[in-house]
């Protein structure tokens, strides 16, 4: 029995809700059950000087984590002077599953930076931020596109993340604190709506586990995605 008493299959309550902040030109508060990401995207007419005078656009991401959106109170980093590993690694995470769905020679020479903030983390921030990134990111082309900024929404399909793992032996679709804090496997898989992988990431936290479990794993995935790519096209309005 899962401690929230779902399904193995069975998500858990999912709420997209865009344009929640005010001045961005896209946002989305996301809400995977506690885990709460405040997700924005800002147009920047100047992209990467590596990237200038070729034509194309880019997306980057930012990750953070509020000093109290878990149990006890974490500085703030950049109090620290320093962005942690984990921190770097999730925002690489983020902008390269972004970039993986975007036409970026659509965009122009323009950057868009998606900034994600976790409110309250219970598990999954990384999948919550992708999954909720993107719909900050469509709103932001949606309004370059009534703008005038470009003539079309440089996007060919969605993206979403879910997490997986294997608690008390059972694999289980996406996992709370308290089963990812005991789970003997997780895994984040990162998926395209056309049904492709962008990315995924697994470990076993105790013994190997099989292909068979890995194969479970990803099936689980493939379900919750599905419902996340629901929740993103009413979010988004199609």
């Amino acid at each position: 029995m899962r401690p929230s008493g779902r399904a193995p299959d069975e998500l858990r309550e999912i709420i997209l809700e865009p344009g929640y902040s005010r001045y961005a030109e896209g946002s989305c508060m996301v809400r995977f059950g506690n885990t709460h990401v405040l997700c924005t995207a800002s147009l920047d007419e100047r992209v990467p000087p590596w990237l200038r005078d070729q034509g194309r656009g880019w997306i980057t991401a930012e990750y953070g984590m509020l000093p109290r959106s878990t149990h006890s109170r974490s500085d703030r980093e950049a109090a620290r002077g320093k962005q942690s590993g984990r921190t770097q690694e999730i925002q690489r995470l983020i902008g390269r599953s972004l970039r993986a769905v975007t036409r970026l020679d659509v965009m122009g020479e323009r950057q868009i930076r998606v900034d994600c903030d976790v409110i309250q983390a219970d598990g999954g921030t990384r999948t919550a931020a992708i999954t909720g990134g993107y719909v900050a990111l469509h709103q932001c082309f949606q309004w370059m596109l009534e703008k005038g900024y470009i003539d079309q929404i440089p996007l060919w399909t969605e993206v979403a993340a879910v997490s997986c793992g294997i608690y008390e032996g059972v694999p289980v679709l996406d996992l709370d604190y308290d089963e990812d804090s005991a789970a003997e496997a997780d895994a984040n898989f990162v998926m395209a709506g056309n049904g492709g992988l962008c990315e995924v990431q697994a470990t076993a936290e105790a013994d190997p586990f099989s292909e068979e479990q890995f194969l479970r794993l990803l099936r689980l995935a493939q379900i919750g995605t599905r419902e996340l790519f629901r929740h993103q096209k009413k979010a988004i309005g199609g």
